[in-house]
């Protein structure tokens, strides 16, 4: 998940989530596919050992050694289980490869699933937050966000490449370096690539159990924004001549606090302003004041009336005279909004959950951000996130994915998979 939202779904929205109706709650369901699910718990000490793999591995945003690293483990992982590989640079960031595996089959349905590479954490991360296991839970940096996803879907193909299943008409697999950074070199060819299917399962985690009451898939993402406040002044000396200067760094601070309220009270958006900076020496009245501000939308065109509500409030009046104030608000990562067949995908998820007596609860919408925004763009393909392992303390300290949930996981991929194959 992105590091602005970041890409750390809400407790709150999760929390919310879990009153939902479960589709397949009362109903009776079916037994389970003996042969998956047998193969599922076979398929878990070489999930828990590619985890430490790749834990092993640093690959943070900025990191391209680390970066290459992992994309070599997962090309590997993907041709043994069939798949033809290819590997292209990001188109912008740090520059690291994004991997792409393709598959033929004989059946009728284009299927993409997408995670990404890369973490929020810094070089050196493992001497303070070491691999390990206790218990129920393993820990490491990225183990949940997102290379838990990762584990799961390629065991997951795995799975499915030994069984003989080939009821698709193309399998293709995305995998992304720079989803934590916005996916700024690779947003695009998510969103080209998943056009030319009709279903995408997105990996990113879903809640440990000890947060909240059970799993979830997520239906809904805030896209992102930034929201720039730039002020320019007139420099003059603090000690000597103050009078003479205009001091941006106050009309700054001004503004942010006349604009702070106004996203309340449109619809589908959020605003806060998160980041300010200033420049020039410590006597001297500052010249130029910049602020930035992270912005959440819920809801179409709920960006456009913020802007105008920023231009509105900044041309109404001004603290310090002869200062010159601008706002913009650009959007990056798009809002993903699942729809009616999405939903519906989710809730043949709950119905293959219950075969294996487990609860599964839709998220209608968080606050963070995903690639399934990317994905779901320009509405052509069936959207669900939240595919990977349960886990939590992403984005901070003793981040941690939950031992049993990798069976059931990779349960519901590959039965969820053969589902989609069939058409149904």
């Amino acid at each position: 998940m992105t590091q602005s939202s970041s890409s750390i779904f809400s407790l709150r929205s999760i929390a919310l989530a879990c009153t939902f109706a479960l589709g397949a709650a009362t109903a009776a369901h079916a037994a389970p596919d003996a042969k998956l699910l047998a193969a599922a718990e076979k398929a878990q000490p070489a999930v828990i050992e590619n985890l430490k793999e790749m834990v092993l591995i640093e690959s943070g945003s900025l990191n391209v050694d680390g970066l290459m690293k992992m994309a070599d483990v997962v090309e590997g992982r993907l041709k043994a289980a069939g798949f033809k590989v290819e590997r292209r640079k990001a188109t912008a960031g740090a520059g690291a490869d994004i991997v792409i595996g393709t598959m033929k089959g004989n059946g009728k349905r284009k299927i993409m699933l997408q995670g990404h590479m890369d973490t929020v954490y810094q070089p050196g991360i493992l001497n303070s937050q070491p691999y390990k296991v206790d218990g129920n839970r393993i820990y490491g940096p990225g183990i949940a966000d997102d290379k838990g996803g990762l584990a799961v879907m390629m065991a997951s193909l795995k799975i499915l490449a030994d069984a003989g299943w080939r009821d698709y008409d193309t399998l293709t697999v995305l995998m992304n370096p720079d989803e934590e950074v916005g996916s700024v070199g690779s947003g695009e060819l998510i969103a080209t690539t998943a056009d030319l299917h009709d279903t995408v399962l997105s990996f990113e985690p879903t809640a440990a159990k000890s947060v909240v009451k059970g799993e979830s898939l997520l239906l809904g993402a805030a896209g992102i924004a930034q929201a720039t406040l730039e002020v320019k002044g007139r420099a003059s000396h603090a000690g000597a001549a103050p009078e003479l200067g205009r001091n941006a760094l106050y009309e700054l601070s001004y503004q942010m606090l006349q604009t702070k309220d106004l996203a309340k009270d449109i619809p589908g958006v959020t605003l806060n302003w998160t980041v300010a900076r200033a420049v020039g020496p410590i006597n001297q009245i500052t010249e130029k004041a910049q602020a930035l501000g992270d912005v959440r939308i819920t809801e179409p065109g709920a960006e456009k009336k913020l802007d105008a509500a920023l231009q509105a409030k900044i041309a109404s009046g001004k603290l310090i005279p002869d200062t010159e104030t601008t706002v913009k608000v650009e959007v990056g990562r798009p809002a993903f909004v699942a729809g009616e067949k999405g939903r519906a995908l989710a809730e043949k998820a709950q119905a293959i959950y219950k075969e294996i007596d487990r609860e599964l609860a839709l998220t209608p919408m968080t606050g963070g951000g995903t690639d399934a925004g990317y994905a779901g763009r320009s509405g052509k393909a069936t959207v669900v996130e939240s595919f990977g392992l349960a886990g939590f303390g992403y984005h901070a300290r003793d981040e941690y994915i939950e031992v049993d949930s990798i069976v059931p996981r990779l349960y519901l991929v590959t039965r969820l998979l053969t589902e989609i194959g069939k058409g149904r």
